[in-house]
């Protein structure tokens, strides 16, 4: 079975007046988000933050899941939604968090999530907007969005200064 092809060449332009780097990829089906994921974490220093924006169903989750799959992690990884919080080890730490249940960036520092911010490995946020003020300064931003064709997504990376 031959799988789509994935556009894995980023389109570059800049955001203002943040004028932060912009990337967007273009998958066309799960594993070529995978790819995609295996791809950027290596380009992520130690200690990373990544905020992922979109709709249900946009595939933020998937992402996850491709870092996870690059990273050597042995066990299945889903979407925290109901316990907030999953740690994965791999050769980086991976921490998944889910913010839907989540109403004020109030309530998400409550929980302690800051403290993930200050150690090496990776920090997935779904739906990141919910504690936005507390976001540190590196934090790298993704927004999914759904495209027309079954299982395509447009990825926009937006890496800070």
């Amino acid at each position: 079975m031959n799988e789509p092809r994935t556009s894995l060449k980023p389109e570059h332009r800049t955001l203002k007046p943040f004028s932060v780097k912009t990337e967007t990829y273009t998958t066309r089906s799960p594993a070529a988000t995978y790819r995609l994921a295996a791809n950027l974490v290596s380009l992520f220093p130690a200690r990373t933050v990544l905020a992922l924006h979109g709709d249900l169903g946009g595939g933020k989750t998937c992402f996850v899941q491709g870092l996870a799959l690059a990273l050597g992690v042995q066990r299945p990884v889903t979407s925290p939604t109901f316990t907030l919080v999953h740690e994965y080890e791999g050769t980086r730490h991976l921490v998944h968090v889910d913010l839907y249940r989540i109403q004020s960036d109030r309530e998400a520092l409550d929980l302690g999530l800051e403290e993930f911010f200050e150690v090496e490995g990776i920090v997935a946020i779904e739906w990141a907007e919910r504690m936005a003020d507390s976001l540190p300064p590196h934090t790298i931003h993704l927004e999914f969005a759904t495209l027309t064709a079954k299982s395509a997504r447009r990825i926009t990376v937006h890496w800070p200064e």
